[in-house]
């Protein structure tokens, strides 16, 4: 199982996991350490449990943001569908018009979440709060 060090919050951790997931763990950890850098920058230094644990439920925060939109999106998408499913029923074209082609361009932006984003949030959450764990029996 690949040994991969991440830094989080000027942290060293050597973290494991699966054969290939190893970009898709650095990516994460480079995300936490987003949010962990931010805290440092704006409380100063504290308790790497404490950070870790703020800087989890920051994404956490973000995710759930983005989970939202994400179904405000697919809302809005499904009432468009409807809409242009009932005008293309109600409104038979007349013969006449027929002879002339119209093409409308329609862009609809929809946040999409990267696929697995959630699952590797949740890893990340529930690996920080066991080395939150294991630093306050540290510190205990």
């Amino acid at each position: 199982m690949p040994q991969v060090e991440i830094v989080i919050g000027g942290r060293s951790f050597d973290v494991a996991c699966q054969e290939g997931e190893e970009p898709y763990l650095i990516s994460a950890a480079q995300t936490l350490d987003i949010e962990a850098s931010a805290l440092s920058a704006q409380i100063g230094r504290m308790p790497e449990a404490r950070m870790l644990l703020m800087a989890g439920l920051m994404l956490a925060d973000k995710t759930a943001g983005l989970e939202d939109r994400l179904r405000e999106s697919d809302a809005q998408i499904a009432d468009l569908t409807d809409a242009l499913a009932a005008a293309g029923s109600v409104a038979p074209v007349a013969p006449a018009m027929m002879a002339e082609r119209v093409e409308v361009m329609v862009e609809v932006q929809v946040p999409v979440l990267p696929e697995g984003l959630e699952d590797r949030l949740a890893e990340i959450l529930a690996a920080a709060e066991s080395l939150a764990d294991t630093a306050e029996a540290r510190a205990g």
